[in-house]
C-alpha cells in the first residue's frame, strides 16, 4: 500500500543534522524539479523580503519564515515525519508506532510538498514554508511545475500496489493516477453525522477531517494491514471499526471514492 499525504502548514524547526543533501531524498526522479525549486525559493528569500511574502502569501506574523528559506541549504535536518506537525501528524503520531509500523510507515507514506514534489518519512529535510498553492515568478505555478516529473516516478513508486490518497485538493493537482493504477486507488473524504429532527445531516469538518486521516493511517500501519485493492481496503477499514461506505468507479480510468462517516468530533 502507498499513501499519499498532504504536508501541514506548521513545521518542527530545522534539526541539528546535517545540512539538506538533496541527492540523498528518495524519488531521485524529482531531482531536477526539486534543485529548480528550491535555487527560486533561495533566491527569492534571500532578496526582497516583502515581495517574498507577497509570493509566498506569508502574513506579517510569518515574516520570519522568509529567513528560514533563505538558509534552506545551510540548515541542519531532521526527518520529514518530524517536520510535519499539523494535526494530521499529530493524529498519526509517527514517534509512538511500534518498530514494525515505523518501518511499514518508511515503505509506504509519501508526503507531497510543494518544495520537494513528494518525499518520504525518513527524508531528511530542514524546515520551510511553500505551499503547493505558490506560483514562483521564474517557475510559475507548482502544482504545474509537479505534473510532468510526477507523471513518470509516482506510477513507479506505487508500483502494484494499492494507492491511498489522503491529500487535500492542492496537492492532488500535482499528480493524477491514470489508467490502471488509478483503479486501484482510493480517495477519503470523512463526514460528520448528526441528526437533526430526526433527520441525517452530514457535513465536512477540516480540522476533524485531517485528524481522522491521521487516525486511519496509524489504524492501518499498526494492524499491519495489508490491502491490494480498494475493495479489500474497504474491509480492512471495517474491521478496524469504521463505517464505511465505496463508491466504484463508474468506469475505467476513475479512482474509488470513500466516505468515512463519524458521529464524533473530536
Amino acid at each position: 500500500m502507498l499513501v499519499l499525504l498532504p504536508p501541514s502548514e506548521g513545521k518542527a524547526p530545522s534539526g541539528r543534522g546535517a545540512p539538506l543533501k538533496p541527492e540523498s531524498l528518495s524519488l531521485p526522479g524529482l531531482a531536477e524539479a526539486r534543485q529548480a525549486v528550491l535555487d527560486e525559493l533561495v533566491e527569492l528569500c534571500a532578496g526582497d523580503e516583502e515581495k517574498a511574502r507577497e509570493v509566498l502569501g506569508l502574513s506579517e506574523g510569518l515574516r520570519a519564515e522568509v529567513a528560514k528559506n533563505a538558509e534552506l541549504r545551510t540548515a541542519g535536518t531532521r526527518p520529514a515525519g518530524e517536520i510535519y506537525t499539523g494535526v494530521l501528524y499529530d493524529a498519526l503520531d509517527l514517534a509512538s508506532l511500534d518498530a514494525a509500523a515505523k518501518r511499514r510507515a518508511a515503505r509506504s507514506l509519501l508526503v507531497f510538498s510543494g518544495l520537494w514534489g513528494a518525499v518520504r518519512v525518513t527524508d531528511r529535510i530542514p524546515s520551510y514554508r511553500c505551499s503547493m498553492g505558490v506560483k514562483l515568478p521564474g517557475l510559475g505555478a507548482l502544482g504545474a511545475h509537479w505534473r510532468t516529473p510526477m507523471a513518470s516516478v509516482l506510477p513507479e513508486a506505487a508500483g502494484d500496489r494499492l494507492v491511498l490518497d489522503l491529500r487535500s485538493s492542492a496537492y492532488a493537482a500535482a499528480w493524477k493516477p491514470k489508467g490502471e493504477l488509478a483503479g486501484r486507488t482510493a480517495s477519503v473524504r470523512v463526514l460528520h453525522s448528526q441528526v437533526v429532527d430526526g433527520v441525517e445531516k452530514r457535513s465536512v469538518v477540516s480540522h476533524f477531517n485531517k485528524a481522522t486521516k491521521g487516525r486511519i493511517v496509524r489504524s492501518l500501519l499498526t494492524a499491519g494491514a495489508s490491502p491490494k485493492d480498494p475493495a479489500e481496503l474497504v474491509e480492512a477499514l471495517r474491521d478496524l471499526g469504521y463505517a464505511v461506505e465505496a463508491q466504484a468507479p463508474g468506469r475505467a480510468g476513475k479512482a474509488w471514492a470513500l466516505d468515512v462517516i463519524v458521529t464524533e468530533i473530536h
